[in-house]
């Protein structure tokens, strides 16, 4: 029996989302599904909600629990990764409220800034004994990651020689979004999304074959005289000409221009949710206390198909039935010619039964590719600290990110890096 690995089971929604996508695929329905999660009271949620699904979906996939990690991994064809090492206490509000007592503001701190830096220093660690379990018992495993920092987390990945996609769900709504705002129709669309994880960049949009581009600008420029909740990416769009896929609360810290201590009317200009990921993660922890009869004691909970790239890749691998994906990989050979080789880029895929198949995009607008090495620099740089265990690699990659660097001096950026390595403690490994 072909074997799918879920890590981070625990994610009960999120499981439900990817796992329940598999069980309506046809041909999926022999798979097992291994649960794996560090937290045993999460894990069993999610195998007796799988279950009530599996009946209601009629399904006939296997849906096993694991305590053992290199068992549940034994021999899976998939592993569908979506880990949070640290969790909001301690690890989410360690990475809030150091930088915030520097004057360092952030909203989501998930991917780049310093909070970003010190998620992907506490996961990659994890990462790293992921990938040489699947390296021993089951090396020609699909590694499908969905844990945020996507860029670095996959880099790392593939760096440890597993086959390995980044997935998001960023590119995949991005166009229909940004036309449902702007009150254009959404049928007949064409468009081409490329650049890295949380900064592509939407090239082309048209609509039987006429450019859209001219219009979105006129609208998003009237848009613009109103309170709404993506006037950063507005505001991108309008000084570097392209759209960018993800929210405007993460774009916000990933650019020097839009929370400054100094010009605090900006956080009201641009509607920028400061704190945004801690509330969230309060509501979250406080919602799933009244979701959980909903989800887990449900019998009847039911589920259709969403559009994570999921169980569209496994399909395709099974089936040979080729599709479009928009996809995480090493920039090998100059998939964006102007970003470095070493970068993790998001580009489309065309993914069927010989693997994921990068296509080559060329030179960005140089504007574009600019701002993506800003971010580029400090993944690489993360990477190289993970690697070398060296301190000085910290500081090199909190003094090159963007929005850390327009706020604070060499020595306080120095200094907050010694504060989150002290307050972090047994989640880092030691730096020298």
């Amino acid at each position: 029996m072909a074997k799918i690995t879920f890590l981070g089971a625990g994610s009960t929604v999120f499981a439900k989302n990817v796992l329940g996508d598999c069980m309506t695929v046809g041909a999926l329905q022999d798979f097992e599904f291994a649960l794996f999660d560090i937290d045993e009271e999460r894990l069993t949620d999610s195998e007796l909600m799988l279950n009530h699904l599996k009946e209601n979906l009629n399904s006939t996939v296997e849906i096993k629990s694991y305590r053992d990690r290199k068992e549940a991994l034994r021999d899976a064809k998939y592993v569908i990764n979506a880990i949070q090492v640290g969790g909001y206490d301690p690890c989410t509000i360690t990475d809030f409220d150091i930088p915030k007592k520097y004057g360092l503001r952030q909203t989501i701190a998930d991917t780049v800034g310093i909070g970003g830096i010190f998620r992907n220093l506490r996961t990659i660690p994890v990462m790293q004994e992921f990938a040489q379990d699947i390296k021993e018992v089951c090396p020609d495993a699909w590694f499908l990651n969905y844990t945020n920092p996507m860029a670095v987390l996959t880099g790392v990945m593939l760096n440890e020689g597993v086959k390995t996609v980044g997935l998001c769900h960023s590119v995949q709504v991005c166009a229909d979004q940004l036309l449902e705002m702007l009150d254009l129709p959404k049928d007949n669309i064409q468009w081409e999304i490329a650049g890295i994880n949380h900064m592509a960049w939407l090239l082309e949009i048209s609509r039987n074959g006429e450019d859209l581009y001219p219009e979105i600008k006129r609208r998003a420029r009237e848009k613009q005289k109103e309170q709404h909740h993506d006037k950063v990416r507005f505001e991108l769009m309008d000084k570097f000409g392209y759209y960018v896929t993800e929210s405007s609360e993460h774009n916000a810290e990933y650019h020097p221009y839009f929370i400054k201590k100094n010009y605090p009317e900006l956080i009201e200009q641009y509607n920028i949710p400061l704190d945004e990921y801690p509330r969230r993660c309060v509501e979250q922890i406080e919602g799933w206390k009244k979701m959980r009869d909903d989800i887990v004691n449900n019998q009847d909970i039911r589920h259709s198909r969403s559009n994570e790239y999921g169980s569209y890749i496994i399909e395709a691998m099974e089936t040979n039935q080729p599709i479009k994906i928009g996809g995480n990989v090493l920039n090998t050979g100059g998939l964006i010619s102007n970003l470095p080789e070493k970068a993790i880029v998001e580009v489309p895929c065309l993914v069927d039964a010989s693997g994921i198949s990068p296509t080559y995009i060329g030179d960005l607008p140089e504007q574009l590719a600019a701002l993506n090495r800003t971010n580029i620099n400090t993944q690489l740089l993360t990477i190289e600290a993970a690697k070398t265990k060296k301190r000085e690699k910290i500081y090199q990659a909190a003094l090159l990110d963007p929005h850390t660097a327009a706020e604070l001096s060499i020595n306080d950026i120095i200094s907050l890096c010694d504060d989150l390595i002290t307050a972090h403690g047994d989640w880092l490994p030691e730096y020298h």
